[in-house]
């Protein structure tokens, strides 16, 4: 296939802690099938280390995935970004880019399209959302819960007050948002629930379905399955997990690795996608 900048094939994971990231696996399976020769490693990056770490690389370097804490922090660093960047304030990806004598750093958000896809799969529409958290995955988790079709957002978060960047983009979408500390979750059964917590921090809280369609998509996949997750599935709900949004937000970053458009399809993209769920142990379709 044709590809941008062919001679860069090195790519990576950045972030901490980042032991346990199956990034690589998602994106060697990938490369296997789309018979491109990049390498893909992860570094551990702590907050405050992303600059240094960019500027020494080499020319070799296609690209970086990055998760927390370095979303947000990665935004100065960026010659070009995408719309969505712009609108959320946070990046997790980085395309290095040969323009003439110059290389460019170019940014993208593929969480968003991460969490939209596999809830579409399942036929889920919600009218409501609650979203546990408020760091920058949630920002991603309200802009994909809008674009679900959601006209409410709740969010549940430890301290209220460190809530206004996701006010402000709540205003951006149009969507209308109310902020609750997490201790005040309600015991009522929800519809739609994102939660972008670490893996068991919502273990103790009382989340139920509303019914067999209620979906909840716990962003952690290490451990698996969370308490959380286990009570929801009990109790007859549907249940996504942290790697169903890993493989769809791996699929917009190679699609942007490659070509610079995280929404132009890959070639066999059906064939990427069975292989990279097949790498991190997923069933070939997403089910809940």
């Amino acid at each position: 296939m044709t590809y941008l900048d062919p001679d860069r094939t090195t790519l990576a994971v950045l972030g901490s802690p980042i032991a346990h990231s199956l990034s690589p696996a998602l994106h060697a399976a990938a490369y296997d099938v789309l018979g491109v020769p990049f390498r893909y490693g992860r570094h551990e990056v702590a907050s405050g280390g992303l600059d240094a770490f960019v500027a020494g690389l080499g020319r070799e370097w296609r690209g970086l995935s990055l998760t927390m804490p370095l979303k947000r922090e990665v935004l100065p660093l960026l010659d070009r970004t995408t719309p969505l960047v712009d609108e959320l304030g946070v990046a997790n990806t980085i395309a290095f880019r040969t323009e003439g004598d110059t290389v460019l750093r170019h940014g993208a958000n593929t969480d968003v399209e991460g969490l939209v896809r596999p809830v579409e799969a399942l036929g889920h529409l919600p009218g409501e959302a609650a979203i546990l958290g408020g760091g920058a995955t949630a920002a991603s988790a309200l802009t994909a819960a809008v674009r679900l079709g959601a006209a409410l957002v709740r969010v549940f978060v430890r301290d209220t007050a460190k809530t206004g960047q996701l006010v402000d983009l709540a205003v951006r979408l149009g969507v209308t948002l109310e902020v609750f500390p997490l201790t005040e979750l309600p015991g009522t059964r929800h519809g739609f629930v994102v939660s972008t917590l670490p893996g068991g921090a919502a273990d103790d809280l009382e989340l139920l379905p509303s019914g067999p369609d209620a979906v909840l998509f716990d962003v952690a996949y290490e451990p698996w399955p969370t308490a959380a997750a286990s009570r929801w599935g009990a109790d007859g709900g549907r249940v996504l997990n942290g790697l169903d949004m890993l493989t769809e937000q791996a699929i917009g970053q190679i699609r942007f690795f490659l070509t610079g458009d995280q929404d132009e399809l890959l070639p066999r993209e059906a064939e990427v996608r069975k292989a990279m769920r097949a790498a991190v142990g997923l069933p070939e379709t997403i089910t809940a």
